[in-house]
């Protein structure tokens, strides 16, 4: 294709786009003018007091129908905005790339925790240690026997010594 004839084709191109907007604009323009016609009628300066109350009557209960027009809307926006955070939330979960942040660890004693969580209510400072169970440590009957191992690791070394160990035992 020669360039003459593809230069040609373009002109042609870009006059019937600039038409075709032109027709969109008047379009968008009537469709305007048609709905500011319906929604907004004429305003008719009233001369007498009970008029102007009858006009103002009217024009409340038109605000109030278009407030609860506008309420419903945002009411189904925000609901709809709810619906699509939990799809979402959903979405990520069924992936499984949602990762877990980092814990930071915390030094903290028993008192500042229990201040942390109680606030204000906590004053008095909390040993956990006192409330633990005291536990005796028993001593096993063979150390009380045999008293000190290092005496009597020359008798169970070998078979001997092992013998000794299953024979006392039985």
């Amino acid at each position: 294709m020669s360039s003459s004839r593809r230069n040609q084709l373009k002109s042609l191109l870009l006059q019937i786009g600039e038409a075709m907007l032109e027709e969109e604009a008047c379009e968008a323009e009537k469709e305007k003018r048609q709905y500011m016609e319906e929604k907004c009628p004429t305003f008719s300066n009233p001369g007498c007091m009970p008029e102007l109350q009858e006009l103002c009557r009217k024009l409340h209960k038109q605000i109030d129908l278009v407030d609860e027009e506008r309420y419903d809307m945002e009411t189904k926006v925000q609901k709809s905005n709810k619906e699509i955070d939990n799809l979402k939330s959903m979405v990520q979960e069924l992936k499984g790339k949602f990762k877990k942040p980092a814990l930071k660890k915390v030094r903290m004693s028993a008192d500042t925790m229990l201040a942390a969580l109680l606030g204000s209510k906590h004053k008095v400072s909390v040993d956990l240690r006192a409330n633990l169970k005291q536990v005796k440590k028993e001593v096993k009957e063979e150390e009380k026997q045999t008293g000190d191992w290092r005496k009597n690791i020359e008798d169970k070394a070998g078979m001997d010594g092992r013998k000794k160990m299953f024979e006392t035992d039985a």
